[in-house]
């Protein structure tokens, strides 16, 4: 059913767009109508940057605060979907971007789409034998006399006797 429902909708689009602009045109006429084509690509435009940079200090936020910004990043991407629905050139795609940016659609929809998600957390990795405890956790306290940095002669970064290396053909 999903395989059949995909290519229809790709085809029905288009048409449903153009119907969309005959209809609108005979209502506001041409210029109307390219003028809220116009409006609504620049609205798009100022929603993803305005929206975007809201939802990466959010990110940051949760990130700071050890939380797992799972929902913040979907809510993202629903808006990043909405924004390029507002610039394609269209109504209905319009009319869908604008209902991706109301926030409590984007809560309905992530309370459904949240169950087959899964979002994983290099900060909050758990180890095998033990799941309660944390790689944050595993932290190791050293005083300045307890670690010394000894030089690897072999390395080629290691400061050695000549920092420039061997000379070629000697």
């Amino acid at each position: 059913m999903r395989n059949t429902l995909f290519p229809l909708v790709l085809l029905a689009l288009p048409l449903a767009e153009i119907a969309g602009f005959v209809i609108v045109g005979k209502w506001v006429g041409v210029f109307g109508t390219l003028g809220l084509i116009i409006l609504s690509g620049l609205v798009g435009t100022l929603l993803l940057r305005v929206q975007g940079l809201g939802v990466l200090r959010q990110v940051q936020a949760d990130s700071r605060l050890g939380r797992v910004p799972a929902e913040t990043i979907g809510h993202g991407a629903m808006m990043v979907v909405g924004a390029i629905l507002l610039i394609i050139p269209g109504f209905i795609t319009d009319i869908v971007g604008l209902i991706l940016f109301v926030p409590f659609i984007r809560r309905w929809i992530w309370k459904r789409m949240a169950q087959r998600i899964v979002v994983r957390s290099s900060f909050t990795q758990t180890s095998g034998a033990n799941p309660s405890s944390t790689m944050s956790e595993q932290v190791i306290d050293l005083e300045d006399n307890e670690y010394e940095r000894k030089p690897n002669p072999s390395s080629p970064w290691s400061s050695g006797p000549d920092p420039n290396g061997p000379k070629l053909g000697s």
